[in-house]
């Protein structure tokens, strides 16, 4: 199964950015479908974007989109979520996921913190 660790999370001002990195081992990244979701405090988690197992489909949610990149590179076994124009309301603990049939896995979370 795949596991899964996310970096490149921390402390950042309004309108600044991130690039948050989800290392991958144990299994084939190019076998999974992979995401980027995030949980602030007292709200449910939620999808921020997703890209397709080669990489050549995303979706993003609309309060990211024009903001947020998520790309893969299945040589290094690493999905990343390249985050513009931040904003206080993208604080949250970021997590990466990856699916394929009948398996889903989650890393432990990173968080991003977006205060002046």
């Amino acid at each position: 199964q795949l596991q899964l660790v996310e970096s490149g999370g921390g402390l950042v001002q309004p309108g600044g950015s991130l690039r948050l990195s989800c290392a991958t081992s144990g299994s084939t990244l190019e076998d999974y479908a992979t995401g980027w979701f995030r949980q602030a405090p007292g709200k449910e988690r939620e999808a921020v974007a997703c890209i397709s197992s080669s990489g050549g489909s995303t979706n993003y949610a609309d309060s990211v989109k024009g903001r947020f990149t998520i790309s893969r590179d299945n040589a290094k076994n690493t999905v990343y979520l390249q985050m513009d124009s931040l904003k206080p309301e993208d604080t949250a603990v970021y997590y990466c996921n990856a699916k394929r049939t009948f398996i889903t896995s989650w890393g432990q979370g990173t968080q991003v913190t977006v205060s002046s």
